[in-house]
């Protein structure tokens, strides 16, 4: 089973959102549709990115990863890499 992380954007917000999944479609269904949390604060998310990974931990190491850059040109730089 493959498992991703994913990057998400809000215009309305202008911030980037980073996550894990095994589905990403369906994950985004979900913050679409929740009242709380961060991604509940805008309702227009779109997938920027995503990246595959075999397990779960990988996936988890990699969203944490990316969260430490606290950097949105390194998130842009790999979006668009």
């Amino acid at each position: 089973m493959s498992y991703y992380t994913y990057i998400l954007f809000s215009e309305q917000l202008d911030r980037y959102y980073i996550g894990s999944s095994q589905d990403v479609e369906r994950r985004l269904k979900k913050h679409l549709a929740s009242n709380k949390g961060f991604t509940a604060r805008a309702k227009d998310w779109v997938i920027k990115y995503t990246e595959k990974f075999q397990s779960k931990n990988e996936a988890l190491q990699r969203e944490n990863q990316i969260k430490k850059w606290k950097s949105r040109a390194m998130i842009e730089k790999l979006i668009d890499a």
